[in-house]
């Protein structure tokens, strides 16, 4: 029998819509810890981990497709959220720094590294990767304006930073944070030295390739 979860239902909704409400913030929270752990795991693992009955999952996500794709969104989401808000910081060099620090400790990437085509994305999230790119490109553009970041640096660049960051992965969670700083650290003294870099940078839409369903 699966557990039944001891968090507190959220405030301010009525019972059922509590607990659907915590159900769901149990079932993704459960859904990233399995599907970065194996993106082949079946979804009666999700229910195992979250403690929730396998149908109440089902009537929440009807099926692993739509589950991979509300967790991958949310992570869009979270990303999105870390952007505006180093938009609104004045100095752009730092603003890029934390921002890339941030995405880095909440491990948005950790989802495109290891989820990219198991789900096909629909025109849901249209709007969030549209705007994902223009801050990304904004935040780029003041960093560059500061004179600190290498001329030849470029939006997508950042996204490789973030996922080598990502790949970074030990048994001990603490571990893993400590390297993935490390890691960004060393990275960033990159993005700020001087020299040419080889070859030519990424282009936008070159990654795209690896959304395309891929049948496991």
């Amino acid at each position: 029998m699966p557990k039944t979860s001891d968090a507190p239902a959220q405030k301010g909704l009525p019972g059922r819509k509590a607990q659907a409400a915590r159900n769901d913030s149990l079932i993704l929270e459960a859904a990233r810890a399995v599907f970065l752990a194996d993106a082949n795991a079946p979804i009666s693992a999700v229910a195992e981990r979250a403690g929730v009955g396998i149908s109440a999952l089902y009537r929440r996500y009807p099926s692993k497709e739509v589950l991979l794709r509300t967790l991958c969104h949310d992570g869009l989401r979270r990303y999105n959220a870390e952007a505006d808000a180093a938009l609104a910081e004045e100095d752009g060099w730092q603003a890029l720094v934390g921002f890339l620090e941030r995405v880095v400790d909440v491990d948005v990437h950790s989802l495109t590294v290891h989820l990219a085509g198991t789900f096909t994305p629909d025109e849901s999230m249209l709007p969030d990767v549209m705007h994902s790119g223009e801050a990304t490109e904004e935040l780029v553009r003041r960093a560059h304006a500061t004179g600190r970041l290498r001329p030849e640096v470029n939006s997508q660049d950042l996204g490789l930073v973030l996922e080598a960051c990502a790949a970074i992965a030990m048994p001990d969670a603490t571990r893993t944070a400590q390297l993935r700083r490390r890691t960004l650290a060393l990275l960033v003294a990159g993005l700020a030295a001087d020299g040419d870099l080889p070859g030519p940078p990424p282009q936008t839409g070159e990654f795209a390739w690896r959304w395309e369903r891929r049948d496991s």
